[in-house]
């Protein structure tokens, strides 16, 4: 009998944005799906229905959208398919592998007090009992096997063991009919033909209980992968203290998608010493089974620097978009003259760029208008002499092509002329330039203000 194809899943709970460590999850089930030829599909699970919410729901697929990660089917949402779930529950009913337990809340407490106590899982009086009454208020609970072990054979941890005299009779139904997480997981990773069920590890311990219900329903339990959380730099769980989290968060810091795709599936994971990679490579060399076992933890140098490398690689075009975004973002705009060539900018300022904010900051100084207001640094570089050197330097540039290389060039000339070096004028041409704002190269922040604005900044310095 030939092995089923492979179908994995992302399944978010819409109460909150996209984590990175969610964000991650998605990604390693996609290119999982992807390197085994198989499908990725994703389920919402909104049947917390007082937390789910529209706009978390819009926030995980948007995350998802930017990421580049993509299901190949539309989106499931859990909460519509509760008749489903109520149905296989009385199926668990009608075969003995589940109860109804008409426990009090206040009887509840009292049973959870001493199964602390005597160090056991809860086990409800009603486990056993064969009359009830259908229409008086209960829950309907799981009635799991109290002897032997369930094994748990991960591809990332290993086997994993639990006895099952530990594990309690979770709720299936609650009062008002509802299904719980566990039951409603495992009817829909069936109905769905999951596979492979990848998934952070502070999930292992539901592993043991959605195991049983396969079985009790007969069905086969798919393979499952939980990969260890992400810390923050130091080790420690991530917080909002360790910087960003939420996926549209590195989008506004200037991450490229494509950066974040490597970043994230290098994080725990990897193919020798490869650090940056193509999406085409890393569907071929992915496996989970490499995943290593312990946490991986959020390294912001090292993404800084795959970042870097996918602005270098970027269409300038695009990269243009996205600053014209950052600056918009600051609730500025840039002149138009140096919007409309902006493009070309940007090739002359992505070297070494390590985020879309850096290109973004280091066009700061053109949107400045005259007269500047020069710091104290540059009024004091200002000495009659490179008052007069400066004059002289406009004059220079005035017939000169405003492009970098032809600036680069007429700068090296008029120093060689003045008989000095560039050091002897440049600092105090820059801060006339840039007003003591980041800026690039000389013949770069020329080009970017192009040949009026940049002599004029140079001519109100000098008068």
């Amino acid at each position: 009998m030939s092995p089923r194809p492979v179908v994995t899943r992302f399944a978010p709970s819409p109460t909150g944005f996209l984590h990175i460590g969610g964000a991650r999850t998605a990604l390693f089930n996609m290119l999982y799906a992807r390197h085994k030829g198989g499908t990725f599909l994703l389920r919402v699970e909104d049947t917390d229905r007082e937390r789910s919410t529209e706009a978390a729901v819009a926030a995980i697929f948007e995350g998802l959208n930017w990421l580049g990660v993509k299901p190949d089917a539309e989106p499931v949402f859990q909460a519509a398919r509760a008749d489903r779930h109520r149905q296989a529950v009385m199926t668990l009913l009608e075969t003995g592998h589940a109860y109804r337990c008409h426990l009090t809340v206040e009887e509840l407490e009292a049973e959870r007090e001493r199964a602390r106590a005597e160090g056991r899982a809860i086990r409800s009086p009603w486990r056993d009992r064969v009359h009830n009454d259908p229409d008086a208020p209960h829950v309907i609970r799981f009635k799991g096997p109290l002897e032997g072990e369930t094994v748990i054979d991960d591809l990332v941890k290993g086997q994993i063991r639990f006895r099952n005299i530990d594990l309690d009779d979770l709720v299936l139904l609650r009062t008002d009919g509802a299904p719980t997480y566990n039951l409603a997981v495992v009817v829909d990773d069936h109905d769905m033909g999951v596979t492979h069920i990848i998934r952070g590890d502070d999930h292992v311990n539901n592993a043991a209980r959605q195991t049983l219900i396969y079985q009790a329903f007969g069905w086969e339990v798919p393979a499952m992968a939980h990969i260890p959380l992400i810390h923050g730099p130091d080790g420690a769980k991530l917080s909002k203290r360790h910087g960003a989290q939420a996926v549209g968060e590195f989008a506004d810091m200037g991450y490229l998608p494509e950066a974040m795709r490597n970043y994230l599936t290098r994080l725990g994971w990897g193919h020798g010493d490869s650090e940056i990679f193509s999406d085409a490579e890393a569907v071929s060399w992915f496996d989970v089974r490499d995943v290593v076992k312990s946490p991986a933890r959020l390294d912001w140098a090292k993404l800084a620097f795959v970042n870097a490398h996918y602005i270098k690689d970027a269409d300038n075009e695009r990269l243009a978009d996205l600053v014209r975004g950052d600056i918009a973002r600051r609730g500025e705009t840039l002149p138009d003259g140096v919007d409309r060539h902006l493009a070309t900018l940007i090739e002359l300022l992505k070297e070494g760029a390590k985020s879309t904010l850096d290109i973004a900051a280091s066009l700061e100084f053109v949107i400045k208008t005259r007269p500047l207001s020069l710091d104290e640094k540059c009024k004091g570089l200002l000495t009659e002499e490179t008052r007069a050197r400066l004059s002289r330097l406009a004059e220079h540039l005035a017939a000169v092509e405003f492009q970098r290389e032809p600036l680069e060039a007429a700068i090296r000339a008029f120093a060689g002329q003045e008989g000095v070096g560039v050091g002897k004028f440049g600092a105090a041409l820059r801060g006339v330039l840039s007003g003591g704002s980041p800026a690039p190269d000389l013949a770069t922040a020329l080009t970017a203000l192009g040949r009026d604005e940049a002599l004029g900044r140079i001519l109100d310095a000098v008068s």
